[in-house]
């Protein structure tokens, strides 16, 4: 997931432990699941009522630990995406400056494009299916807790920058534009800029259906699609410099967000004997993985979340993991790493700023790249998981993610 950035561009950069029947996704942010009580219905759609309306408060929602894993899978994809990207970055793209940097970096970049698109499939299946909003002032709570983390690590992005003189203007600048939608310093925050509004649009659908009138929800919504064009007319009427307005989503983030809801909603024996063989799935995941490294060498580098190609790869990957099996004696750690992913998505970036880039050159021999990538991937990983769970543990989960 990879942004304005010379590591990657903007189409790569992409969304806490059991609780309530409300989504932590909804509470928190992009990568938290949906949490619920323990009992263990099927996860097909309710059954037809006289009135379409939102799951009742009352009712039981299964725990899905199968997208606690995704979760963690896709954010550890993220990671390795980005630090890929640093060893890419590291020979500005050309395989004359450093082959075995080279290689290694697309290799791993080819094995992640999934990680974004997942996001936005989870997202789905979470506002559409696991918890569903019930008002417009839980929607608004959600958008809120969202919204938090992602100022929040702007400004603490800015001020890295500044500490480490990467930025590429003055702070005051460079915040105004974030407010309007802009990624520079944390260029992989562009993913909460679009999966902001993608929810909010979702649970107007899901409102409105079930006989709501949020009017607060439409009139931002309205806001978000008028905004663009307003701000460009009165850049020409005043001759101002504005930012850029970035705030939105695509067809594709919807197509991916509807595609995970149906997906994700499949009850444990809809896919018939191919649940019990995963593995068949891992086929076209290779092919599709070869396919992007032939993308990225060949015609361009980065290929966009939109491609046929990445749409396939993340299927794969989904019909793979979806309803498996957790063992009960990995569910406590898997549900501590799962609620941190959040942050360590938010802080990972500085990480490999910090440790990785450093220790990553255009002459590092092809037998060295390999092991050291898997080195400062641990390292990464490890740090940034460890940096979420202690803020977790001192209350500051609402603020960081």
């Amino acid at each position: 997931m990879s942004n304005e950035t010379a590591v990657q561009t903007p189409e790569r950069g992409p969304d806490a432990g059991a609780g309530s029947g409300q989504s932590d996704l909804a509470r928190n942010a992009p990568l938290h699941g949906v949490p619920a009580p323990a009992a263990h219905p099927s996860s097909s759609a309710p059954a037809p009522v006289s009135a379409p309306a939102p799951a009742s408060a009352s009712a039981p929602r299964e725990h899905r630990h199968d997208i606690d894993l995704m979760r963690l899978v896709c954010s550890v994809a993220v990671i390795l995406g980005h630090i890929g990207g640093v060893f890419i970055a590291a020979v500005e793209r050309q395989e004359a400056n450093g082959p075995g940097a080279y290689w290694t970096g697309h290799i791993v970049e080819a094995l992640n494009p999934f990680a974004v698109p997942m996001y936005f499939a989870i997202a789905g299946w979470a506002v559409l299916v696991g918890a569903p909003p019930r008002d417009s002032r839980r929607m608004w709570q959600r958008i809120v807790r969202n919204s938090v983390p992602l100022f929040v690590w702007t400004a603490l992005y800015l001020l890295w920058g500044r500490a480490w003189g990467t930025n590429d203007g003055p702070v005051s600048r460079l915040a105004l534009e974030a407010v309007f939608g802009s990624v520079r310093p944390a260029y992989h925050l562009w993913f909460m800029y679009a999966y902001i509004p993608l929810i909010a649009a979702l649970a107007f659908v899901v409102l409105v259906r079930a006989g709501k009138r949020p009017w607060g929800l439409g009139a931002v919504l309205l806001v978000l699609a008028s905004a663009p064009s307003l701000m460009g007319d009165l850049e020409r009427w005043t001759g101002w410099d504005l930012p850029r307005f970035g705030w939105g989503f695509g067809v594709y983030q919807v197509a991916y967000a509807l595609g995970g809801a149906m997906l994700f909603a499949l009850p444990a024996g809809a896919l018939g004997r191919l649940a019990g063989r995963r593995w068949v799935w891992a086929v076209p995941m290779a092919l599709t993985a070869a396919g992007v490294l032939w993308y990225h060498t060949r015609v361009h580098y980065v290929i966009p979340n939109a491609h046929l190609l990445v749409a396939v790869m993340t299927g794969c990957v989904l019909l793979m993991v979806t309803r498996v099996r957790v063992p009960e004696r990995w569910v406590p750690l898997l549900s501590k790493l799962a609620g941190a992913s959040l942050g360590a998505y938010m802080v990972h970036v500085m990480v490999i700023s910090a440790i990785v880039e450093p220790l990553v050159s255009a002459d590092v021999p092809g037998a060295v790249a390999g092991p050291l990538f898997v080195a400062l991937l641990a390292a990464t990983v490890a740090v940034s998981f460890g940096a979420s769970l202690l803020w977790g543990r001192l209350g500051l989960r609402r603020y960081l993610g």
